[in-house]
């Protein structure tokens, strides 16, 4: 019986929604992916809700929304406190991506689904791995190993191996097999025969436009700034916006421009910061053109980061280039500026990416465009006249409630620290048990007050002394020292959020400190909305710059990999479907389409089984170095341990005679130095084979290259007359394949 795996989408299958799957390899659950779209709908993760506290681990594939963004609204509201792995860049871009998330909303509205320490607290505990390292869980998961591998499409974009008893779960979507100017291409194909391989059909159905493409984005914005337009990019955050980045960087170097480019988002200045320490990440021109002349890409000439649009509304009036979030237009400072520049006929939007299903980018990127869209226009505004006085005088009412309160909390908390167990000991009270004290003196609790004069009566013992309130502020001790009450140490909430706004761009994954300031503004403040109509006469513009693999390179990979088993999320019924029947034909037999909620079981049919080596066989087995690995032959037969499990037990009969192997894969090529080092005279004759000294030759003879990279059978055949030249290189031969 193979590795039992069970996929279970919880969203993104049959459409473009989100991708969210979760993934159970031998009862352990992992939850691939925990995306939310631009309209944050919490309809969409009521199946993740349902599964939140069965997750045992989280991989994350991308750092944009689609990928990550219900993280930090699941770990608040669902109680999803699974440990989360992705690589360093993923971690990092993926936070700011959602610190601007929530900065675009909380500007133009009163935004509650999660907030900046939300997003802090789901991100803080991410273990980051790097490409091509296998990480080992413990624990429920033991013998469960994970690698992150390269995707391509986006920076530190992951193609996920997990492996269990020699059989791999793959998981791979939104790869890229082309080299880009950042990134290199997907090592989805250095990936044969897995088991089960999770990919999607989002782009199964379209073709990568000509190679011209790049002409055109330059050509666009070329001549739409000759002619004195603007031209708006709206773009994700900190995703393929370093693409689009480095594209303009050297149009404009080649072409000597001078019109100003603006990468405008409220973490623009982070991006580029934490975008120049990931060159180790990204394709091989850029690392190597650091290691040879310490020149980086991201040291921008040409590009000018803005944090806040009023730095733009500033800058000198002319033709300009605007990059901003988001590219959904639905919120965010590329949203305003739509909304601005649309009247105006010389100015172009270029969209580099499919909008999501819904927004205003999807609306606008219709064939043909609409000429006229309503958009709700929203913006904070501080309170005035009769609303601020209503405000503060609220507020100041609140105070005053939570002064009252504490104030009876304290007076509470001094009560019972005076009861019967005060300190005898205290200068201030009076030993009861003292014969020579005066009764006159003596409180209703049993102690009494010195330097207290009472005239003409003894207080009833249900009265009050009366003296001004003493309280005791004497330190408790203990053999350690003084008692410490860790309340007086916690740190207030308001405290934290001051703490965590002040960021000023440094390492530890947090805000500009410019846009950290915009939240600290502690006026009073409302969001003000109106809804308008705004006429498109601006030129729109799609391109394709996604960075993900189109339909024949998909299906050129997939015939590559040949999976086992094959199962397909994320993308339109039609793309889906259309994949689906290809694959059956071209790819492998077995090839699923689950609903959302579905669980489909996609275990091997691999008849494997786990066994336990005994001792007593292993004391008598006889390895042979062979490169960097020792083999050897085993001959036993199965039995049982104590526990039930199986074991590996000496044969209890003679051992069968076996003929003798050859051992790996004989590249004349690597086999020819090695002779060489060996003192014998060795050059390629025809057909590949070897002349060895005067006499002798070797050759391979048979099929070999077959699908899965695999060998059909193959002989190594030695020819030549029986001289010590032929033995000694027999020999040779042997000692590098050969086991008996």
């Amino acid at each position: 019986m193979g590795t039992s795996v069970q996929v279970t989408p919880i969203c993104g299958v049959f459409n473009e929604n989100p991708l969210s799957y979760l993934v159970s390899i031998d009862g352990f659950n992992f939850l691939i992916d925990c995306g939310w779209n631009d309209h944050f709908d919490p309809s969409l993760l009521q199946p993740l809700s349902k599964v939140a506290s069965t997750i045992d681990a989280v991989l994350l594939s991308h750092s944009d929304t689609l990928h990550l963004g219900a993280l930090p609204y699941a770990v608040k509201q669902f109680g999803l406190n699974a440990p989360v792995f992705s690589t360093e860049p993923v971690h990092r871009m993926g936070l700011l991506t959602m610190y601007d998330q929530f900065l675009s909303r909380r500007q133009v509205s009163e935004f509650e689904l999660f907030t900046l320490d939300d997003i802090d607290s789901a991100f803080q505990n991410v273990t980051r791995l790097t490409y091509s390292q296998n990480h080992h869980l413990s624990g429920k998961g033991e013998g469960i190993v994970i690698a992150p591998h390269m995707a391509g499409h986006l920076l530190g974009g992951t193609v996920w191996k997990i492996t269990k008893d020699g059989e791999d779960v793959i998981y791979a979507v939104d790869y890229n097999r082309r080299k880009e100017k950042h990134l290199n291409g997907t090592v989805l194909e250095s990936f044969v025969r897995p088991a089960v391989l999770i990919t999607d059909a989002y782009n199964a159905l379209n073709n990568q436009p000509p190679r011209q493409q790049r002409e055109i984005f330059q050509d666009s914005i070329s001549k739409t700034l000759k002619s004195g337009g603007n031209v708006l990019l709206p773009v994700d955050t900190a995703g393929r916006v370093l693409e689009l980045i480095l594209i303009l960087e050297d149009y404009w170097a080649e072409h000597s421009l001078n019109y100003p480019i603006y990468f405008l988002t409220y973490v623009s200045s982070s991006t580029v910061d934490y975008v120049k320490s990931f060159l180790e990440w990204m394709g091989d021109s850029i690392t190597k053109s650091f290691e040879t002349s310490r020149d980086n890409a991201f040291l921008l000439k040409h590009v000018t980061l803005l944090i806040n649009k009023s730095e733009l509304d500033n800058a000198p009036d002319g033709p300009k280039v605007v990059l901003a979030s988001m590219a959904s237009l639905e919120a965010g400072f590329s949203h305003d500026i739509f909304v601005e520049w649309a009247s105006e006929v010389k100015n172009l939007v270029l969209f580099t990416e499919r909008g999501q299903y819904g927004t205003l980018a999807r609306m606008l990127q219709a064939d043909p465009p609409p000429k006229a869209v309503k958009v709700t226009m929203s913006r904070r505004v501080p309170l005035a006249g009769e609303e601020l006085i209503a405000y503060e005088e609220e507020q100041n009412r609140l105070k005053k409630e939570e002064a009252l309160k504490a104030s009876l909390i304290k007076e509470e908390e001094s009560k019972a620290s005076h009861g019967p167990d005060n300190d005898l000991n205290d200068s201030m009270i009076i030993d009861t048990n003292n014969s020579h004290a005066p009764l006159d003196v003596v409180d209703p609790h049993g102690g009494g007050f010195r330097d207290i004069f009472i005239d003409g009566f003894v207080p009833p013992s249900i009265s009050v002394a009366p003296m001004f309130p003493f309280y005791d502020t004497t330190s408790e001790w203990d053999d350690f020292g003084e008692v410490i009450n860790p309340d007086d140490y916690v740190i207030k909430d308001e405290d934290m959020d001051q703490a965590a706004m002040n960021f000023g761009g440094n390492m530890d994954g947090k805000l500009d400190e410019g846009a950290a300031n915009l939240m600290l503004d502690t006026k009073p403040s409302k969001v003000v909305s109106n809804e308008l109509t705004v006429q498109v006469k601006c030129s729109l513009i799609y391109l394709d710059y996604e960075g993900r693999a189109d339909g024949r390179s998909i299906k050129t990979i997939l015939a590559h990999v040949a999976p086992l088993k094959l199962v397909l999320v994320h993308g339109s019924a039609e793309a889906t479907e259309h994949l689906k029947q290809h694959c059956l034909k071209h790819v492998c037999p077995y090839v699923y389409t689950p609903q959302i909620e579905e669980t489909i079981d996609v275990t091997s049919d691999l008849c494997a089984y786990k066994v336990q080596l005994s001792e007593k066989l292993m004391s008598n087995v006889l390895f042979k170095k062979l490169g960097d690995y020792e083999i050897a032959w085993v001959d036993a037969e199965v039995g049982k341990t104590e526990n039930g499990m199986l074991s590996l037990l000496p044969i209890s009969t003679s051992a069968p005679h076996h003929k003798s192997v050859l051992v790996g894969d004989l590249k004349m090529a690597d086999f020819k130095p090695f002779l060489s080092s060996q003192g014998i005279q060795v050059e390629f004759a025809g057909g590949g084979a070897l002349r060895c000294g005067e006499y002798v030759t070797i050759r391979k003879v048979g099929q070999a290259g077959q699908k899965g990279g695999g060998s059909g059978p193959q002989q190594i055949v030695i020819e030549g007359p029986l001289c010590d030249d032929y033995y000694k290189i027999r020999d040779y031969l042997y000692s590098q394949f050969y086991l008996q």
